[in-house]
């Protein structure tokens, strides 16, 4: 009897399978809505806990080293535990509801549980919008405002940067995003549920706060390797999705396969310029970082019609990755 109890309660999960689905479906629906509000948005309590962890920064370059290990451990713990917590939680509620609610209103309640859990470890429509602000003002010939607005997509100096540039940045900053903003958390998600998505937002929260060079080239070094290690996978299989869609939003696939396996390696990130890559293919544009690298062939002036075809990709390319989500959590996941 007591082995039965077990067994009773998987069978009941598994009759639920479809509600891991509908949970990414959900998400996908608050994203469109919107970002929470910053106070109760998960990532930025991550950069307020890295910022915290920060301030006891050691002054040696070995012990900075050994820091930023041990700082990603402890905020890992921290992060690991409530999104473990939270998924579990659903869960139990959606078994322990099934008699009463029956099979749908156990797995709509799960869906909403688990789906307003995730939305925050994603962000679809923001980094589109990101890339409509930019277009906009370049329209507008408004230059100052464009470099203004390119500031939510590149951390770079944007002072000396023409309308061409601006451009240039603007649709590899959404291509690269693409990646890091919506197929890596959707990817963990897809493996490793809450806990998978919230791992990797936090580590990726973590390199983009002290995972550089300068004075945080030691204490970041940890979090710059295990962001490239975990991003191995999603960058690559954006970077497929992108050339694969193309002609959804105007793009050439053929031409996109070969400017990625031609140009990917240029970029000082093993990652970054999969995606980026593939994007100067598909759009037929050549992207620059002065100094740094070109990705493409110039075929012709970079203009703000071409960032309207970027903020289509980003549109068709997450749209793809949430639907082959929903499909393996549906059919595979289910409620794990």
């Amino acid at each position: 009897m007591e082995r039965s109890i077990p067994i009773k309660r998987w069978r009941e999960g598994r009759s639920l399978s479809w509600a891991g689905g509908l949970a990414v479906l959900v998400a996908f629906a608050l994203d469109i809505v919107g970002e929470p509000p910053a106070t109760w948005h998960p990532v930025v309590w991550y950069g307020k806990l890295i910022q915290l962890l920060e301030q006891r920064t050691p002054q040696s370059q070995r012990a900075q080293l050994y820091y930023g290990g041990l700082m990603l451990l402890v905020a890992n713990g921290c992060v690991l535990l409530p999104s473990t917590l939270m998924h579990k939680l659903a869960r139990q509620i959606a078994v322990s509801t099934r008699h009463r609610l029956g099979n749908v209103g156990a797995g709509m309640l799960y869906a909403c549980l688990e789906g307003s859990s995730l939305k925050p470890f994603f962000a679809l429509r923001m980094l589109a919008d990101a890339g409509k602000q930019v277009r906009i003002a370049l329209v507008q010939n408004d230059i100052s405002v464009a470099r203004q607005a390119l500031q939510s997509l590149v951390s770079r100096d944007r002072s000396q940067l023409n309308a061409e540039l601006i451009a240039a940045a603007a649709i590899e900053s959404l291509a690269e995003n693409l990646s890091d903003s919506i197929v890596a958390p959707l990817f963990f998600y897809a493996l490793f549920g809450l806990p998978g998505a919230a791992m990797y937002r936090l580590c990726n929260t973590f390199d983009s706060m002290i995972g550089y060079h300068g004075c945080y080239e030691y204490l970041g070094k940890p979090a710059a390797r295990l962001d490239d290690l975990l991003n191995w996978v999603p960058a690559r299989l954006t970077a497929l999705l992108i050339s694969a869609s193309a002609p959804l939003y105007g793009g050439d696939s053929n031409r996109a396969m070969y400017i990625w396996l031609r140009d990917a390696h240029k970029t000082a990130s093993p990652n970054a310029g999969h995606p980026m890559a593939a994007a100067a293919g598909a759009l037929g544009v050549q992207l620059e970082k002065v100094d740094y690298y070109t990705l493409g062939d110039r075929e012709k002036t970079i203009i703000p019609a071409d960032i309207k075809r970027a903020e289509r990709m980003v549109w068709y390319v997450g749209g793809i990755a949430i639907m082959l989500t929903v499909f393996y959590k549906a059919l595979y996941r289910g409620l794990a």
